[in-house]
């Protein structure tokens, strides 16, 4: 993670996450993956009924440059490090994650 100025405390916390292996979604999950990307998309849900989560996606490509993000809100970098390594694509080695203070500068209306 890189320095975070002092002059700038965030509760969001942006993380970044890419599969191990480069060909996931060229190939297809195996039935292991596929269990585990079940227990990802369920534990995202969890987030967003607890109000952790802000938002969710990923990109659409399909190769290993591919990568998913979600921004949440935790009250430190310890609390959203917490979050991150629950996160079953990261607890069970499908994918890896990098973690950064985030800053939402603007954002259009709901609706």
């Amino acid at each position: 993670m890189s320095d975070q100025p002092a002059s700038q405390p965030t509760d969001k916390w942006i993380y970044v996450v890419r599969a191990v292996r480069a060909d996931l979604l060229q190939t297809g999950p195996t039935e292991t993956e596929m269990a585990t990307l079940g227990r990802h998309g369920a534990y995202l849900e969890e987030l967003k009924a607890r109000g952790v989560l802000v938002f969710v996606g990923r990109t659409l490509t399909t190769g290993p440059e591919t990568f998913g993000m979600a921004v949440v809100e935790a009250a430190d970098e310890a609390a959203a490090r917490v979050i991150v390594d629950a996160d079953p694509v990261v607890s069970e080695g499908l994918m890896r994650a990098e973690l950064y203070p985030f800053f939402i500068a603007g954002m259009r209306a709901a609706g």
